[in-house]
């Protein structure tokens, strides 16, 4: 099993899963010296999360384990090659261990977007899912984000996390 740490949408293991249905989740870890960014350009037009270097700084996510056989599944899903590069970094487990996962970065920014709203919650449902610190939460919910113009797309994705619509979502 190969391990994967999400920091964005594929924090909620159902998302995930539904994604690699291999997906067996380890529990929260941190990612030191980034942080979190909405800057990635979607092919939809809204933003999607990306880590970036910053010193000092701490990207709370979650890691997971997914068979290798499974890869290609996530590289398609996250664009691989043009939404997103794969790499490997270090990430701390809430046990002090250091482990090599696997982690996606944005190839194309756009500091202006930002994510739709059923995005962000997937975002806050799975950092609430996998227990992340409290005021890294409150972060996650004020940003900013805007109503999908398609609404069938955001009514599958709201569904995805449980509610019907935006009213029911996070």
């Amino acid at each position: 099993m190969t391990p994967y740490f999400a920091y964005g949408s594929n924090m909620l293991t159902a998302r995930l899963r539904a994604r690699v249905p291999s997906t067996m989740p380890v529990g929260p870890a941190r990612l030191a010296d980034h942080r979190l960014a909405w800057r990635m350009a979607g092919p939809d037009g809204s933003a999607k999360c990306d880590i970036t270097p910053a010193p000092g700084e701490v990207v709370h996510g979650v890691l997971f384990r997914l068979a290798e056989a499974e890869l290609p599944l996530l590289d398609a899903a996250e664009g691989l090659g043009e939404g997103y590069d794969r790499e490997t970094v270090t990430v701390t487990t809430t046990d002090g261990e250091a482990v090599p996962a696997l982690v996606y970065r944005a190839l194309v920014h756009d500091p202006d977007r930002h994510p739709y709203d059923w995005y962000k919650g997937f975002v806050v449902a799975g950092a609430r899912e996998h227990g992340l610190p409290a005021d890294y939460i409150a972060d996650l919910e004020a940003v900013t984000s805007a109503a999908d113009p398609d609404r069938k797309r955001a009514a599958a994705n709201f569904t995805l996390q449980g509610g019907s619509d935006g009213a029911d979502a996070i």
